[in-house]
């Protein structure tokens, strides 16, 4: 069996930075330290860091005064974080830096005077937090049905941001029936879109032309990586989103040839070889990577993380 592996697949910068955030702050102040919401959508990631001491909630009632509080990747409402201020709480925020951009945009788009319109999922803690955020009403959509649905009139002024997992595939039709609908429209030009989101379901595409079953790792919670299955399923593959190897079903493999395998932006390469050893152990197995972008963005670490732990204590 030949094992095709997308190029570019899990882990994206903003992923990276924000587990390096809470473990730097298990080295720096030490365990615990607690993070609101999951840092990331992954149970093995999450796991991992709860065995380092890091404890995550959901509600900032359940973090101790004056402990270390960590914000997830997917950012937080601005009430949040005037109420961690209020109680005194050590902040580090490891908010995406993409999904802080679109914060910005909104609060623009609002400062304005325009009407905000925000393409997303309802619930996801990012639609949340981006909500929370921009300072005046938002109206969210998710389909081009919710476009017509929406109680603005057609030359009233108004704008758009988009959730980052949504590639511009994802938005391409809910930002064409914006256009048709309002004759005054402003939005964020194409490059502004999550380059990482793009550039996963750019790979998953072109490895569906040539596997028999597309096998992507990730969390069931995890927008971009379900996403990424239902890709496959529009390519007509059997497609199926898997946490790890112990997930894989054998009767999947009846007949199939070459599995195509990629993974979400928040599901790490580990997880991904997991996979591979399961294959192996129900016969031989031949893998090879895709041709694909080779992603070289890094994005800062907070301020007070930047100093490596042993030098700041031999200071």
């Amino acid at each position: 069996m030949r094992v095709i592996m997308a190029q570019p697949r899990g882990f994206c910068a903003g992923v990276v930075r924000a587990i390096e955030i809470v473990e730097r702050s298990l080295e720096k102040f030490g365990a615990p330290v607690y993070v609101r919401h999951e840092i990331v959508h992954n149970r093995h990631v999450v796991e991992k860091l709860e065995r380092k001491g890091a404890i995550f909630v959901e509600e900032l009632h359940e973090i101790p005064d004056g402990a270390v509080t960590i914000f997830s990747a997917h950012g937080v409402a601005q009430a949040i974080i005037d109420q961690a201020k209020t109680r005194g709480l050590p902040i580090l925020d490891a908010t995406c830096p993409l999904v802080s951009k679109v914060h910005q945009q909104g609060k623009r788009y609002v400062a304005r005077g325009r009407a905000l319109i925000l393409i997303g999922h309802r619930g996801h803690p990012e639609v949340e937090g981006t909500i929370g955020q921009v300072g005046g009403p938002v109206h969210l959509v998710s389909s081009a049905e919710d476009v017509a649905q929406l109680d603005l009139p057609a030359d009233a002024p108004v704008a758009y941001v988009t959730q980052t997992t949504l590639s511009v595939d994802d938005t391409r039709d809910v930002i064409a029936s914006l256009h048709a609908r309002f004759a005054d429209i402003e939005g964020p030009d194409v490059s502004d879109i999550c380059y990482a989101t793009q550039h996963r379901q750019a790979a998953v595409r072109d490895l569906c032309r040539v596997v028999d079953l597309l096998l992507v790792v990730g969390s069931r919670n995890s927008s971009n990586s379900n996403r990424l299955r239902e890709i496959g399923l529009e390519q007509g593959l059997a497609s199926h989103l898997i946490g790890d190897g112990s997930e894989l079903d054998p009767a999947w493999l009846d007949g199939v040839k070459t599995v195509g395998l990629t993974a979400g932006a928040s599901a790490p390469e580990e997880l991904v070889l997991d996979v591979v050893d399961a294959l192996r152990r129900l016969g031989d197995v031949e893998v090879e990577q895709m041709d694909g972008v080779r992603e070289d963005i890094e994005f800062r670490l907070p301020a007070e993380l930047r100093q490596p732990v042993a030098a700041a204590k031999s200071a």
